[in-house]
C-alpha cells in the first residue's frame, strides 16, 4: 500500500506531518500484514457435508486409468507463483500420475515447465513406468522468471506434444499456473482446444480465474481445478476424464455428481478507515484552518464467486447403515467405521447381539481380486469377512477363519486358523491388497482351495470339522468352474456362493444349489448376509426330501424347437434339481429321457448310483433335433424306464419331470394320464410366452405346471418344483402301481403288501422266469416283460 494508491485527501494529510493515532497505525500494520500472509482458507471449495467431502477424498485414492491417452503437464515456475506454490504444483501432479496405468502402450506423460520461456522436462516417451515418472517430477527445479503463459503454448503449436502419438490417442494438457501471464493466451489456447486437446487449468497460488477460463475447455466447471487440494482436484480431473471416455476409471458403485462450490479471489480494495486531525490552508489568506480528514486504506481481501464442480463419489462403510438398534455410523477411512451404539448394545460389533457359531467349522474366504474386480468391491468384500468374524467368532466358538485372494492363481493370505484372536485376524485383514490385475480363473481357485486351502493334515471322519469355502465375487470367471466345483464337493467340502445379481447363475453352478447362494441388490446390501451365511454354515439340513425313497425321472424336449443352447439350460436345471437328492439305490433314483426327431434314454433309474455319475451323464445327454413328441416320450417313459425290470422299486414313489418348449405336446394328454393312471405323478415345466391349451391339458387336472416365459428363468423356479415333488412323495403308495409282476403276472394287494399271480410258465416271486411247461415254449432267458395289475 505505497503512496500512489492513497486520495488526495491521504496525501493532503501527510504533508501537514500529522502525527496519525497510535490504534490506526496498529490497524494499518495488521491490514498490510494479511495482504502479505497466504489464505487461511481454500480458494475452492465444495460446498458439501464433512461426510461428503470424505467420499471425494476416498474416491480419489480409488481411481484408475488405463487407457491409450497422452497427458502432458505444463508446470508454471515463474516468479509470481514463487517456490512453494511450484511445489504444491509439483505434488498435484505426482498425485495424477499415482492413478495413471503409465506405459508406453497406455498412459504416457511428459512435462514442460516455462516462466520467460518454455523447458521440455522430459517427453511424452522418455519414461515407461509410474515410479520413473514421478521421481522425474519430484526432481524438477523452479526456474523463476516472467510468467509467459502464452509463448509456452505457442511452443506446443509448434512442437506439437513431445514424445507424444501425433493425435492417434486423445491428448490431455494438464496447465498448473497462477493465471497472471504477461503476454497474451486467449489466441494459442483456441488454437490448442482447436486441435483437439482437452484443456484442464489448474489454479494455483492466488489464480486469476478469467485466465483460467480462457486457457480452460469447455465446460468451464469441469476443467477449471484448485492445486492447493491436491486430492478434491485429483478427484475433479479423473471424473472429467471418465465423462469424456477418455479414460474409463471408476466401477458402477461410483458416480460423477455436481455439488455447488466456491471460488474466491485475493484482490485490493479501498477501504474507509476513520477520520484524523489536519490542517488545512485556505485560499487568498494566510489562515490554517484544523478539520477532521478522511482515511482510507488499500486492502487485500477475499471474494467468493459461486461455481459448480464434478467430482467422483463412491459408496462409504455407513452406506449400507451397518450400525443396528439405534446406532450410529461413523466412517473411519475407505472401508472402516465404528459404531456408537445405545447403552444396551455398546459391547455388540454393529450394535447387534452376537451371532456365535456354535457348529464346529472351517470356513475359507474365497476372494476375487482380479482385472474384473473393483477396488471398492475388494474393500466391502475384505470388510465383510471382518464384520462376520466380529459378529460370529467368539470366545466359546469352535469356528475358525482363513482368507485367500485368487486373480489367475490363488494367493493363500490368512491360513484357516491362524488367528484365533478376532482383533489380530481384522488386522491381518488390513494387510491383504487389492491384486487388480490378471485373469478370473475362479474354477482353478476352487480346485487350489480344495487342494491346499485347508492346510495338510489328514483328517478324517469324527475329527475333522465341517469345510466350507465361501466364494465371494462379482466378476465371471474365465474358465470352466463346474469341474473344479465337482472336485471340491467330491472332498465333502460346502460350497456358499456371495455375489451380485450379474453372477448368480455361475455361484448356483459352483454350489449346486440356488439355497447356497446369496445375492444382493446393491452393495449397501452385502451386509445383510452375515445372518443367512452364519445359518447356512451351520445348518446340516439339506433342501430338497432326502429321507424319502423316489424314483424320479426327467424328460427333456432336445427337439429343434428348443436349439441346442436353451437345451444346455435345460441340462444345467436338471442337474442343480438332482443335487438336492441323496442319491443311492435306497433312497434316490434318477433316470433321464430325452426326445426330438426319436426318443431316448440317456440313463434309466438303475444305472448310475452317486450323484457325481448322474451330474456327468447329465451333461453328456444328446441334443436330438427334429420333431419332437410329447406324447411319445411319455409312452417310452410308462414301457421302458418306470418298469421293475429297468430298475423301478415296488413301493417307492414315482415322479417324471417334463421340461418342454412347449412344441409337440397336442399327442401328450392320454398318455400323461396313463402314467397317473399307474401311480406316476407328472410335473409339465412349460418355457415360452404363451401358455398353450396342449400343455395345460398335459399338466392334468391337479396343480402340476409351473410356466415361465423364457429360458433363463428356469433357475428361479428350482423352489416351486422341489416343493412339489417333496409334495407328490409323500402321497400314499400303491404297491401294485406300476406293477412288479413281470411276464403279464397279477399283482395282488394283500395284508398291506402283494404277491403276483403267475399265468401259466411262470415262476418266481415276480414271475421272473419263464419255464419250458408254459404255453410259452422256447423262451427260458428271454427278457421278462412288464405285467398288469389288479
Amino acid at each position: 500500500m505505497g503512496p500512489r494508491h492513497q486520495s488526495a485527501e491521504s496525501r493532503g494529510a501527510d504533508r501537514s506531518y500529522v502525527k496519525m493515532p497510535s490504534f490506526l497505525l496498529l490497524e494499518v500494520l495488521c491490514l498490510f500484514l494479511f495482504a502479505g500472509a497466504p489464505p487461511s482458507l481454500p480458494l475452492q471449495e465444495v460446498h458439501v457435508s464433512q461426510e461428503t467431502i470424505g467420499k471425494i477424498s476416498a474416491a480419489s485414492k480409488m481411481m484408475w486409468c488405463s487407457a491409450a491417452v497422452d497427458i502432458l503437464f505444463l508446470i508454471d515456475g515463474s516468479h509470481s507463483v514463487g517456490k512453494g506454490s511450484f511445489e504444491r504444483s509439483k505434488r498435484f501432479a505426482i498425485t495424477v500420475c499415482e492413478a495413471l496405468d503409465i506405459n508406453l502402450r497406455k498412459v504416457r506423460v511428459g512435462a514442460v515447465q516455462f516462466s520467460s520461456a518454455p523447458r521440455l522436462e522430459f517427453p511424452l516417451d522418455a519414461f515407461s513406468t509410474q515410479q520413473e515418472v514421478k521421481a522425474k517430477i519430484k526432481g524438477m527445479v523452479f526456474k523463476g522468471g516472467r510468467t509467459e503463459t502464452g509463448h509456452a503454448l505457442k511452443y506446443l503449436l509448434r512442437k506439437g506434444f513431445p514424445g507424444g502419438r501425433n493425435a492417434s490417442v486423445p491428448q490431455v494438457l494438464v496447465i498448473v499456473t497462477d493465471g497472471r501471464s504477461q503476454g497474451h493466451v486467449a489466441l494459442p489456447a483456441k488454437q490448442l482446444k482447436q486441435r483437439g486437446i482437452a484443456v484442464f487449468a489448474v489454479g494455483v497460488r492466488f489464480p486469476r480465474w478469467e485466465e483460467l477460463h480462457t486457457l480452460a475447455s469447455e465446460p468451464w466447471e469441469q476443467h477449471i481445478l484448485m492445486a492447493e487440494q491436491v486430492e478434491d482436484a485429483a478427484n475433479g480431473l479423473f471424473s472429467t476424464l471418465s465423462g469424456s471416455a477418455i479414460c474409463t476409471i471408476t466401477s458402477p458403485d461410483c458416480k460423477v455428481q455436481p455439488h455447488p462450490c466456491r471460488r474466491k479471489t485475493l484482490e485490493t480494495v479501498k477501504e474507509l478507515v476513520g477520520h484524523a486531525p489536519c490542517w488545512r490552508g485556505s485560499r487568498g489568506t494566510d489562515a490554517v484552518l484544523a478539520a477532521l480528514c478522511p482515511f482510507s486504506s488499500w486492502k487485500r481481501v477475499f471474494l467468493t464467486h459461486p461455481a459448480t464442480c464434478h467430482r467422483t463419489i463412491c459408496p462409504g462403510p455407513c452406506d449400507s447403515q451397518p450400525c443396528q438398534n439405534g446406532g450410529t455410523c461413523v466412517p473411519e477411512g475407505l472401508d472402516r467405521y465404528h459404531c456408537l451404539c445405545p447403552p444396551a448394545f455398546g459391547g455388540e460389533a454393529d450394535c447387534a447381539p452376537k451371532l456365535s457359531l456354535e457348529c464346529r467349522v472351517d470356513v475359507l474366504f474365497l476372494l476375487a481380486g482380479s482385472a474384473g474386480t473393483t477396488p471398492e468391491g475388494f474393500l466391502r468384500a475384505k470388510a465383510f469377512v471382518k464384520r462376520f468374524a466380529q459378529a460370529a467368532l467368539g470366545e466359546d466358538s469352535r469356528a475358525r477363519v482363513g482368507v485367500a485372494r485368487y486373480a489367475a492363481e490363488l494367493a493363500l493370505a490368512v491360513p484357516v486358523g491362524e488367528y484365533q484372536d478376532v482383533p489380530d485376524l481384522v488386522r491381518s485383514l488390513d494387510a491383504v491388497p487389492f491384486g487388480g490385475g490378471g485373469a478370473t480363473l475362479t474354477g482353478s481357485a476352487l480346485r487350489q482351495a480344495a487342494e491346499r486351502g485347508f492346510g495338510s493334515a489328514a483328517r478324517t471322519g469324527q475329527d475333522r470339522p465341517r469345510r466350507a469355502v465361501v466364494l465371494m465375487t462379482e466378476a465371471r470367471s474365465q474358465d470352466e468352474v463346474a469341474g473344479p466345483a465337482r472336485f471340491a464337493r467330491a472332498r465333502e467340502l460346502l460350497l456358499l456362493g456371495v455375489g451380485s445379481e450379474a453372477v448368480r447363475a455361475e455361484l448356483e453352478e459352483i454350489t449346486g444349489s440356488p439355497e447356497r447362494v446369496m445375492v444382493y441388490p446393491g452393495p449397501q446390501d452385502l451386509f445383510s448376509q452375515i445372518p443367512k451365511l452364519h445359518g447356512k454354515l451351520c445348518s446340516r439340513q439339506r433342501p430338497g426330501c432326502q429321507a424319502q425313497s423316489l424314483d424320479l425321472v426327467f424328460m427333456l424336449d432336445a427337439s429343434a424347437s428348443v436349439g441346442p443352447e436353451n437345451f444346455a439350460q435345460m441340462q444345467s436345471f436338471a442337474r442343480s434339481c438332482a443335487l438336492q437328492f441323496d442319491v443311492n439305490p435306497d433312497v434316490t433314483q434318477i433316470g433321464l429321457v430325452v426326445y426330438g426327431g426319436r426318443v431316448q434314454t440317456a440313463f434309466g433309474l438303475d444305472t448310475h448310483l452317486t450323484h457325481a455319475a448322474v451330474l456327468r451323464a447329465m451333461s453328456q445327454a444328446p441334443y436330438l433335433g427334429g420333431v419332437g413328441s410329447t406324447g411319445m416320450a411319455l409312452l417310452h417313459i410308462y414301457d421302458k424306464v418306470m418298469v421293475v425290470h429297468k430298475g423301478a422299486r415296488p413301493g417307492v414313489p414315482k415322479a417324471v419331470v417334463v421340461v418342454t418348449g412347449g412344441s409337440g405336446a397336442e399327442d401328450a394328454a392320454v398318455p400323461a394320464q396313463k402314467l397317473r393312471d399307474n401311480g406316476v405323478s407328472v410335473l409339465v415345466v412349460g418355457v415360452g410366452p404363451v401358455l398353450t391349451e396342449a400343455l395345460r391339458r398335459l399338466a392334468g387336472p391337479r396343480d402340476s405346471l409351473i410356466h415361465m416365459a423364457a429360458y433363463e428363468d428356469l433357475r428361479h423356479h428350482q423352489d416351486m418344483l422341489m416343493e412339489w415333488i417333496c409334495r407328490e412323495a409323500k402321497r400314499p403308495v400303491n404297491l401294485c402301481r406300476p406293477s412288479p409282476c413281470l411276464n403279464k403276472g397279477t399283482c395282488v394287494l394283500h395284508d398291506g403288501s402283494y404277491r403276483c399271480e403267475c399265468r401259466a410258465g411262470g415262476e418266481g416271486p415276480h414271475c421272473e422266469r419263464r419255464t419250458l411247461r408254459g404255453d410259452s415254449p422256447g423262451i427260458r432267458g428271454s427278457s421278462p416283460e412288464p405285467a398288469g395289475d389288479q
